[in-house]
């Protein structure tokens, strides 16, 4: 895969991540981190849209339960914030279910729960293949 989509605003993104990890540090619930990302990008103007609800239809039906997404940014990416001791591959799977009821095409996984600030991005292409870069 060539270019990274979304190139300048997921790293818009992940600065704002890095803002906060700098500044709290591992430890907190994820709720904490959630407080201060949504902190941060309202101040830089950031259009994002928190716990964004997503229905799953199933053959011709929609299904009762509902999928909610930590937040949309820009409209068109997903962000899952983690506090955990690493990215598992059920945060991986999660990432491309949002995607797929969403229809974007890039959702960033970023954990806080680790010395450094660990993140992950997952690029579903129109054919449904899953691109990954951590």
């Amino acid at each position: 895969m060539g270019d990274l989509i979304y190139k300048d605003e997921s790293y818009f993104i992940i600065g704002k991540c890095f803002e906060v990890h700098n500044n709290l540090g591992p430890g907190f619930l994820e709720i904490v981190y959630k407080d201060a990302l949504e902190y941060e990008f309202k101040q830089a103007n950031i259009p994002y849209e928190r716990e964004k609800e997503y229905i799953v239809n199933y053959k011709n039906i929609t299904l009762p339960h509902k999928f909610y997404a930590d937040f949309v940014v820009f409209d068109k990416i997903i962000l899952e914030v983690k506090a955990v001791a690493g990215i598992s591959e059920d945060f991986t799977a999660l990432a491309i279910n949002y995607l797929k009821v969403s229809k974007n095409k890039l959702a960033l996984i970023v954990n806080f729960g680790e010395l450094k600030l660990n993140s992950k991005r997952i690029v579903l292409d129109e054919k449904w293949k899953v691109w990954e870069k951590k």
